[in-house]
């Protein structure tokens, strides 16, 4: 089976699970927008785990550039340790945002086609105004979001080079070639940690729309 075709099978199977497991939520008395907020949190407080793992990968790496004597494999291990953990917490925070994505897009196409039932023009048109503005945040988080995931790559790459590095060459001299490369390092993952600042703050203004949204 071609590449093409497996990848088509896979997301239609995608879509018919979650068609299904909108509509046993739904039984439940959970709507979409329910679940979308769920997710929005969910995502918000990966995203604070994500920061302080960089933080304290970050510290591993510092502890290793300032390596000054002892058991070097131990520090080694322990950067080593940090950066999976990083990895793992970077895979997770993306596979969270792609479900919100997942429920807002499922939300809207409902949303619209709710709307077009509607025969009361000024019901109508204010909840197009408010579908809009719905869209219109959900963009602009999710833009937020995968420039957050664009910007991890770069940090993560450059945490598995020097873990990579010191695996083969654990001795003073691999130490002393780090030290020039610390400081990028540093900036990149401290710039980083303000991105998920402000896309965590993207992440509260949507949940206000979605409020307002469900007020009027």
């Amino acid at each position: 089976m071609r590449k093409s075709a497996v990848l088509a099978l896979s997301c239609l199977l995608l879509s018919s699970c979650s068609i299904l497991y909108f509509s046993a939520m739904e039984h439940l008395g959970k709507q979409k927008r329910d679940i979308l907020v769920q997710r929005i949190l969910a995502v918000r407080k990966d995203q604070q785990a994500t920061q302080e793992q960089l933080k304290t990968t970050l510290e591993a790496f510092k502890e290793v550039t300032g390596f000054q004597g002892g058991d070097l494999e131990k520090v080694y291990n322990r950067l080593n340790k940090e950066y999976e953990r990083c990895q793992s917490r970077a895979d997770k925070l993306k596979g969270r945002v792609d479900s919100v994505d997942q429920v807002a897009q499922a939300m809207f196409r409902e949303w619209d086609g709710e709307i077009r039932s509607m025969r009361n023009r000024s019901l109508r048109d204010q909840s197009e105004s408010l579908l809009l503005t719905a869209r219109q945040q959900h963009a602009q988080y999710m833009r937020k979001m995968r420039r957050t995931e664009e910007n991890i790559q770069p940090v993560l790459q450059a945490f598995h080079d020097q873990v990579i590095f010191l695996k083969h060459n654990l001795n003073a001299r691999a130490i002393s070639s780090l030290k020039k490369t610390s400081a990028q390092i540093d900036a990149q993952a401290s710039a980083l940690i303000r991105d998920i600042d402000a896309s965590s703050q993207e992440a509260d203004r949507y949940i206000q729309t979605l409020s307002r949204a469900d007020t009027k």
